[in-house]
C-alpha cells in the first residue's frame, strides 16, 4: 500500500527517468542583445552541460530494501571519518528531505559474521537516540554478498558544512574567536556528550574531532558520525591520516576497552582548535606534535579556559573530568539568566501556548511599561524587548542552541529488553511483512473509502482518504481481491504507522461497509464511496 502525507515541504522535481531531481540545475543565462551568435552557442552549451553534471549526481544508484531511502550519485564531501568508507547524498521519499547514505565496508564476510550481533545492537541504540545536539540516525541494514559484507544507515545531512569549515574562513578573515560563542559551542557539544555517555551501556562517540562536528548557519552545534568502537575495529578503512591523530587519546589502541574518557581528550582537542581557530602542523606534513599543542595552550590569555582544556588533555584517563563535571567547570557555568529560565519553561510547555501568544501579549502593552528594576535602580522597559528578538531567542532555545545544563540534562530512553535481531536483509528482496515503523500518534478526525473496478482481472482499487487532528491528509491506495482480510488490513497499517491504534476498529467499520456495498450488486460494479 503506498503512501503520501500532504505537507508544506518542498517537493522534489521528477526527471524523465524516474530520479529526483535536486532543482539546483544551473538556469540558462541569456546573452547579451549584441552577442555574437558563437558566444550565444558556447553559453547554451555550458548551461546544458551543467543541467547534464547536475542530473548525473541526482541518478537513483540504489534504494533500500523498504524502498524509503533513494542513494544518489553526489557524494558527501564535508566530511573525514573513519571507519564511514562512502557517503552519499540520498532522498528520503517519505519526509521529501535529503539524507546521508553512509557505508561501512567489512573487508571480509566472516569478519561481520562474527560481530554482527554486536552492531545490530550497537545501532538498534543509536537510531533510539534524540538530542538536539545530535545528528539522527535514521534507519541500517546490512547487505551481505558471498565475500564481503557491508552496513549501510542513514542519517540526518547537515548542509551548512564542519566546524573544521567554519574555522577556516574565520581564520583566513583574519578574525580571532569570540569567547561567548566558544562557550557556547562547548556547551553544546559536552550536552551531547553527556547524553551519550549516560546511555547503559555508554556510547563511545570515539571519532570526535572539528570535522565531526558540524554547525548550522543559526549557531546550532550539532555532532555526528557516531561510529563506534565496534565497528572502527573490524572496518576496512584505517586511520592513515595524521593529520586527525592528535584528537585521539593516549591510551586509544593501547588497551582493549576504552571508556568515555576518549571522548573527553577529544573533545579538549575540540575546544583547544576552536580556540585558537588552527593548531599549526609540522611544516608540510599535517602531523600535529605534542609541542605544537602546548604552544597552542600557551597561547590562550584567559587562565580558566587554559586550565578548562589541560584538565581535558590530561595523559591518565583516571584523571580526566567527565562531560557532566564540565559543564559546571567555572570556565563555562553560569547562573542561568532569568530570561532563559523563562524561555525554556514556554518552549517545554508551547503545545499549551498559542504560537503568536507573545505577539498578541506585547502588542496591547505600553511600551514604557516597566518589567523590573534593579536594586543601583535601573529600569528595564517592555520597549528594550521587541517581541521579533524574544521569537528569535526562543526558537534558539528550541532548537537546543541554549541548553539548560544547571537544572539535568536530557536523558536517554532505556536500553531495549528485547534480544537484537539480525539485520541482514537481501536489499532486492522485499519483505512481505511490515516493517517495523513509528507509531502514529495523530487522530484521525474524517476518514473516505472509496472503491472503484479495475478494466482487466479480478482485481479492484481501493482508496483511502484520511483527514489527521492537525489538518494534515494522508493518501493510501493499493489493489484489492474480494477475499480480502480487512481485520488484517486494519491492522497492517497500524503496524506500518498509517493511522493511530485508537482508530483501527473505525476504520475497520468503514472498510466493511464500503466491501459489502461494492461487492453485493451482482458482479455489476459501480465505484463506491463510504465517509466516517
Amino acid at each position: 500500500m503506498s503512501e503520501g502525507d500532504v505537507k508544506p515541504a518542498p517537493i522534489p522535481e521528477v526527471t524523465t527517468d524516474g530520479a529526483a531531481s535536486s532543482g539546483q540545475a544551473a538556469a540558462p543565462v541569456s546573452p547579451p542583445v549584441s552577442s555574437l551568435p558563437q558566444a550565444t552557442t558556447t553559453t547554451t552549451t555550458t548551461t546544458t552541460e551543467d543541467e547534464d553534471e547536475s542530473e548525473d549526481e541526482c541518478e537513483i544508484l540504489e534504494e533500500s530494501p523498504c524502498g524509503r531511502w533513494q542513494k544518489r550519485r553526489e557524494e558527501v564531501n564535508q566530511r573525514n571519518v573513519p571507519g564511514i568508507d562512502n557517503a552519499y547524498l540520498a532522498m528520503d521519499t517519505e519526509e521529501g528531505v535529503e539524507v546521508v547514505w553512509n557505508e561501512v565496508m567489512f573487508s571480509e564476510r566472516k569478519n561481520f559474521k562474527l560481530q554482527e550481533e554486536k552492531v545490530a545492537a550497537v545501532f538498534d541504540n543509536l537510531i533510539q537516540l534524540e538530542h538536539l545536539n545530535i545528528v539522527k540516525f535514521h534507519k541500517y541494514w546490512a547487505d551481505v554478498k558471498e565475500n564481503r559484507a557491508r552496513v549501510i544507515f542513514m542519517t540526518e545531512y547537515m548542509s551548512s558544512g564542519s566546524l573544521k569549515q567554519f574555522l577556516k574562513k574565520t581564520k583566513k578573515n583574519h578574525k580571532t574567536m569570540n569567547e561567548k560563542a566558544w562557550k557556547r559551542w562547548c556547551t553544546q557539544i559536552l550536552s551531547a556528550l553527556c547524553y551519550l555517555h549516560s546511555c547503559d551501556p555508554p556510547i563511545i562517540h570515539g571519532n570526535l574531532t572539528c570535522d565531526t562536528i558540524f554547525i548550522q548557519h543559526n549557531g546550532l552545534i550539532k555532532i555526528g558520525s557516531v561510529a563506534p568502537d565496534t565497528i572502527n575495529n573490524h572496518v576496512k578503512t584505517c586511520r592513515e591520516e595524521q593529520k586527525n591523530l592528535h584528537f585521539f587519546a593516549p591510551e586509544y589502541g593501547a588497551v582493549a576497552d576504552v571508556t568515555t574518557a576518549v571522548d573527553i581528550y577529544s573533545f579538549g582537542m575540540c575546544a583547544l582548535e576552536m580556540a585558537v581557530l588552527e593548531i599549526q602542523g609540522n611544516g608540510e606534513s599535517s602531523y600535529v606534535s605534542q609541542e605544537a599543542i602546548n604552544n597552542a595552550i600557551q597561547s590562550l590569555e584567559d587562565p580558566l579556559q587554559r586550565e578548562f582544556i589541560q584538565k581535558c588533555l590530561e595523559a591518565d584517563l583516571h584523571t580526566r573530568p567527565t562531560a557532566r563535571e564540565l559543564l559546571f567547570n567555572q570556565a563555562l557555568f553560569e547562573v542561568p539568566l532569568l530570561k532563559l529560565l523563562a524561555a525554556h519553561c514556554i518552549v517545554s510547555h508551547q503545545h499549551m501556548i498559542a504560537e503568536n501568544a507573545l505577539e498578541e501579549i506585547t502588542k496591547s502593552m505600553d511600551p514604557n511599561l516597566v518589567l523590573a528594576e534593579t536594586r543601583e535602580g535601573v529600569q528595564l522597559k517592555l520597549s528594550q524587548f521587541p517581541a521579533l528578538e524574544l521569537d528569535k531567542f526562543l526558537e534558539d532555545v528550541r532548537n537546543g542552541i541554549y541548553p539548560l545544563t544547571g537544572y539535568g540534562l536530557p536523558v536517554p530512553q532505556p536500553p531495549q529488553t528485547e534480544a537484537v535481531k539480525s539485520p541482514v536483509e537481501t536489499p532486492s528482496v522485499k519483505s512481505p511483512t511490515p516493517e517495523p515503523a513509528e507509531l502514529e500518534t495523530r487522530k484521525v478526525v474524517q476518514m473516505q473509502c472509496n472503491i472503484e473496478p479495475v478494466e482487466e482481472g479480478a482485481k479492484h482499487h481501493l482508496t483511502l482518504l484520511l483527514k489527521l487532528e492537525d489538518k494534515f491528509n494522508r493518501h493510501l491506495s493499493c489493489d484489492i481481491l474480494p477475499n480480502e482480510n480487512i481485520q488484517e488490513m486494519a491492522v497492517e497499517l497500524v503496524q506500518l504507522g498509517f493511522i493511530n491504534e485508537l482508530d483501527q476498529s473505525r476504520l475497520r467499520c468503514v472498510l466493511e461497509e464500503a466491501f459489502s456495498k461494492f461487492f453485493s450488486r451482482n458482479d455489476s460494479f459501480y465505484p463506491v464511496t463510504v465517509s466516517s
